[in-house]
C-alpha cells in the first residue's frame, strides 16, 4: 500500500474516533473535508486524489471493459456516486431530491436511477456501453462539491440520531434502491447519521477505487 493510501486509512480511523466516541463534528470537519476530497478529483481541492491516480491512465475502452464475473470502471463510478448523491443530499441534508434529478440523467445517456445493487448483469453491461464518461465524471464532481458544501453547513445535532423515516422514503420515491436490495435502506436508516460520513461518503468510494486499482493488470490488456 502506498504512503498516501496508508495515511488515508489512518485518517479514517481518527475521524471515526472523533465522530463516534468524542461526538465532536466541528473538530472532525477539517479532516473530513480533506478525507472526502481525496476520493474525488483534485478539482475538488484535494492535496492527493486517489481517483485521479487510479483513473488517470485509463482509455475509454478500459472504462467500459466488463471483466468476467465483475463490473466495469464505469459501473463502479456510477454506483459510488449515486449512493453519495442520495445519502448525503436526502438523508443528511434533508433535500427534496438528489443531484441526479437536476438534469443529469439526460446528460449521462442512461435511464437507470438506482444505485446498482441487485442490478441484472444485462443492465450493468448496458450502463457500461452507453454511459457518457465525460458526463459521469462531471456528475461525480458535482456530487462531490455538493457534499463539501453540505458538510460545511451541517448542524451536528442530528448526526448521533438515525435518519428520519421520511428522509428514507425520499430514496424510495426516487426508485433508487431495488426491491432485492432493500437491506440498504435498513442499513442507512438503522445507524446514526454520522455513519453516512464514514461509509457512503468516504470509505465506500475508497473501497471501489481499490477494486479499480486491482483491475489494472486486466485493463492493460484491453485495446
Amino acid at each position: 500500500m502506498g504512503a498516501n493510501r496508508r495515511k488515508w486509512n489512518q485518517q479514517h480511523a481518527v475521524i471515526r474516533r472523533i465522530l463516534m466516541k468524542e461526538k465532536d463534528y466541528r473538530k472532525a470537519l477539517p479532516l473530513l473535508l480533506e478525507h472526502h476530497a481525496a476520493a474525488h478529483s483534485k478539482k475538488l481541492g484535494a492535496r492527493w486524489s486517489y481517483q485521479d491516480e487510479v483513473l488517470g491512465p485509463l482509455t475509454e475502452a478500459q472504462f467500459r471493459f466488463v471483466p468476467a464475473g465483475g463490473q466495469s470502471v464505469i459501473w463502479k463510478l456510477w454506483h459510488i456516486t449515486r449512493i453519495e448523491d442520495l445519502t448525503v443530499n436526502l438523508l443528511l441534508a434533508g433535500a427534496g431530491h438528489s443531484r441526479l434529478n437536476a438534469g443529469w440523467l439526460k446528460r449521462l445517456g442512461i435511464r437507470y436511477v438506482d444505485v446498482g445493487n441487485g442490478m441484472p448483469d444485462a443492465d450493468a453491461a448496458r450502463i457500461s456501453r452507453s454511459m457518457n464518461i465525460k458526463a459521469l465524471l462531471a456528475y461525480r464532481l458535482a456530487v462531490g462539491r455538493r457534499t463539501q458544501s453540505i458538510l460545511r453547513k451541517l448542524k451536528s445535532d442530528a448526526l448521533w440520531e438515525k435518519p428520519a423515516p421520511e428522509r428514507l422514503q425520499r430514496i424510495v420515491k426516487e426508485k433508487a434502491v431495488r426491491e432485492n436490495s432493500a437491506w440498504l435502506l435498513k442499513f442507512w436508516g438503522g445507524n446514526p447519521s454520522a455513519n453516512i460520513l464514514l461509509m457512503p461518503a468516504t470509505r465506500h468510494p475508497f473501497v471501489h477505487l481499490n477494486e479499480i486499482s486491482r483491475m489494472t493488470p486486466a485493463l492493460r490488456k484491453v485495446q
